[in-house]
Parts: C-alpha cells; sequence; structure tokens
C-alpha cells in the first residue's frame, strides 16, 4: 500500500497550471492538476485514456465537441488522443488524473 497525499492546490512556481504524477505503474498512473483562477490550460492531447476527478475549484471543461461546467465532484473521462481543456477557470480548480495505460509524456501520435 501507498498513502498518496494529493487534492491540494499546488500551482507551478511562476503560478501556471501545474499537473504532478505522484504514482505510475505500467497499467495507469496517477496525478494531480492545479490550474489557478484565469490562467491557461495549454495540454496536449495524449496516448492514454484519462480520467479527471475535481476535487476543488470552478471551470468549464471542453473535450470532444461538448462543453460542461465542472465543480467538485465532477468526473471526467477523456478517451485516447482526444482534444481536451478546461477553460474560464473562476476558482483555483485541482483535479485527480488517472491515465490507462501509465502517462508516457508522450504526445500524441
Amino acid at each position: 500500500m501507498q498513502i498518496i497525499d494529493s487534492g491540494r492546490f499546488v500551482p507551478a512556481a511562476d503560478g501556471s497550471a501545474d499537473f504532478a504524477e505522484h504514482l505510475s505503474v505500467p497499467a495507469l498512473s496517477f496525478g494531480t492538476y492545479s490550474i489557478p483562477a484565469g490562467a491557461k490550460d495549454d495540454q496536449s492531447p495524449h496516448n492514454e485514456d484519462e480520467i479527471y476527478v475535481v476535487t476543488s475549484g470552478r471551470a468549464s471543461f471542453t473535450s470532444g465537441g461538448e462543453t460542461v461546467e465542472v465543480g467538485p465532484g465532477t468526473a471526467l473521462f477523456v478517451p485516447a488522443r482526444e482534444e481536451h481543456r478546461f477553460h474560464d477557470v473562476t476558482e483555483d480548480l485541482v483535479t485527480l488524473v488517472f491515465f490507462a495505460p501509465a502517462y508516457s509524456g508522450i504526445p500524441q501520435d
């Protein structure tokens, strides 16, 4: 067993969005993604399926041509290689992020 300290708001040193990976095994990886209010989410599609679980904050999220409002408790599934983005972040946002298989860090093919 491993206890992981996650779900706290931790932006990058320059105040921008920040992804921190906490666990990686071949089948999946887990991290947190913090986006300050008003900041830009500039991620690119990945080669892995992904699940976000919002733990705090509020924003809009667009994926697959659909936009939804998100807040604490919202869970989102994004298939591999699908363009997606958080935007209009009105409250500092923290999400738990799960990738399957483990996040490679390699942009989509």
